[in-house]
């Protein structure tokens, strides 16, 4: 895949769609492409987290450690971002990924991540919508809040 491909997949990423061509460019230059076989994990909660993982293809699945045992949140795939909460907050890792198919991720450290975050408004509004989704459904989930007819 070259930098072109993988700027073009950035821009489809709504947390990205206003961020300037070269910004997306070093964002390629300096992220790192990972590959992680069906069942790999990417990352198991309680881990130190040191970087966020954008997901360009595959799936993958999202799941909590409870007092009950685990529970699975999500099922996440292109376009999503995971293992920012860790690196927006400075704490563990809150969940662990785990690959459902074959994984392609572009890994941002925190440095990168945060720059990211401080220079785009847009960006972090884009996280937070996601998070403010995640936790409504998150709560559902686990029973907290009734489930909406």
């Amino acid at each position: 895949m070259t930098i072109r491909d993988e700027m073009r997949l950035l821009r489809q990423v709504p947390m990205f769609a206003k961020v300037d061509a070269a910004r997306l460019k070093l964002i390629c230059f300096t992220s790192d492409r990972l590959v992680f076989g069906r069942g790999e994990t990417v990352f198991e909660q309680g881990d130190t987290g040191d970087a966020a993982y954008l997901i360009l293809s595959g799936t993958a699945e999202v799941e909590v450690e409870t007092h009950d045992g685990p529970l699975h949140v999500a099922d996440v795939g292109p376009n999503k971002i995971v293992g920012e909460i860790s690196v927006l907050c400075e704490v563990p890792r809150t969940a662990t990924v785990r690959a459902t198919s074959e994984l392609v991720t572009l890994r941002l450290d925190q440095e990168q991540f945060m720059c990211l975050v401080e220079d785009y408004p847009d960006v972090a509004v884009e996280i937070l919508r996601e998070l403010a989704i995640r936790l409504d459904t998150t709560l559902h989930k686990a029973g907290r809040i009734p489930i909406r007819t």
